[in-house]
Formats: C-alpha cells, sequence, structure tokens
C-alpha cells in the first residue's frame, strides 16, 4: 500500500469520496451558521474543523489525481477532468476562511455581547447585523460555487472513467431485470 495505491486501487478513487461528501457538507453548515448565529454557536469549533478537514482533502485528492492521469491513457476527458479539479482549492479554501470567521464571530454567547450603554449597543447592533447580512451573501455564494464546482468535477471524472467502460444495452443473457 502506498499514498497512490489503496488495495490494489488508484487512492484517488477513494480520496475523492472525502471531497465528494465534505464539500457539500462544510457548504451547509457555513450557510446555516452564516445565517442563524445560534446555529454557528451550537456548532461551535466544529465548523471551522470541518471546513479545515475539506480543505485538507482537496489536495490529497488532487494528487492523487495527478498520480492517476500519468498511469492512464490521456484523452480530452481526462484533461477537462484535471482542468476542473485544479479549481476546487480555492473553493475549500473560502468555506474554511468563513466558516472561521463565522466560528470566531458567534465565539461568544449572546448575553455577553451586551454593550454598557444604549448608543453604543445600538451601534454594535447595526454593524452586526450588516455583518451577517455580507457573511450571509458571501456564504450562499462560496458554497454555491463550491458544490456546482464539485459536481462538474465529479461529472467530468465520471465520463473521463465511464465513456467507454460499459454497455448501455445488457449483455450475457440475464438481461436487466437481475
Amino acid at each position: 500500500m502506498s499514498l497512490n495505491v489503496v488495495n490494489g486501487l488508484p487512492a484517488h478513487v477513494l480520496i475523492v469520496h472525502f471531497v465528494v461528501v465534505l464539500v457539500p457538507l462544510s457548504a451547509l453548515a457555513v450557510v446555516v451558521g452564516a445565517m442563524w448565529p445560534s446555529a454557528a454557536r451550537r456548532m461551535g469549533m466544529a465548523l471551522p474543523l470541518l471546513a479545515l478537514v475539506t480543505l485538507a482533502s482537496v489536495p490529497l485528492a488532487t494528487q492523487a489525481g495527478e498520480w492517476l492521469e500519468k498511469h492512464v491513457d490521456s484523452n480530452a476527458l481526462v484533461r477537462r477532468h484535471t482542468e476542473l479539479g485544479d479549481g476546487m482549492l480555492p473553493w475549500a479554501a473560502g468555506l474554511f476562511v468563513l466558516a472561521t470567521v463565522i466560528w470566531w464571530t458567534n465565539r461568544r454567547p449572546a448575553a455577553a455581547e451586551a454593550a454598557p450603554g444604549e448608543r453604543t449597543r445600538s451601534a454594535s447592533s447595526r454593524s452586526m447585523l450588516v455583518f451577517r447580512i455580507v457573511a450571509a451573501v458571501l456564504a450562499v455564494g462560496v458554497a454555491s460555487g463550491a458544490v456546482v464546482d464539485v459536481y462538474r468535477i465529479g461529472d467530468s471524472g465520471a465520463k473521463a472513467a465511464w465513456h467507454d467502460g460499459f454497455s448501455k444495452t445488457a449483455t450475457g443473457d440475464k438481461g436487466d431485470n437481475d
């Protein structure tokens, strides 16, 4: 077993499943945390840790994919998948940064945010509202981009792997019913 081959299979086909699961999960957690501060407080440190694991899984999948690319026949589908795969890291980094900022700003209970004067509390509330709106818009944008990108990369990878690997009609004598 090596970092590139696991139990006789290319590691990329195994590691990529972490990315496929963790990116949408992190995206959902970031959006929920940005829109509902109480949810962000409940998630606590799990929010940035989930995004960190997601971020770490992307270069692992990419490195394993680069190894695999050198061990398969090159064609337009493989090259397209490789090009798309290279674009995932910035999305994962964006999710991590947002998760960390959301966690950092929501780490204190709501009661601890009370300011001594009414005027200060009002200004603080307005600035926090503006921050939450900006964070929510950024979270939806980055989460959407990350999920769409992971879909596009996975779709291109499936096409590259399976374009000539199966028959649309059943082979053998058992048919489609089994």
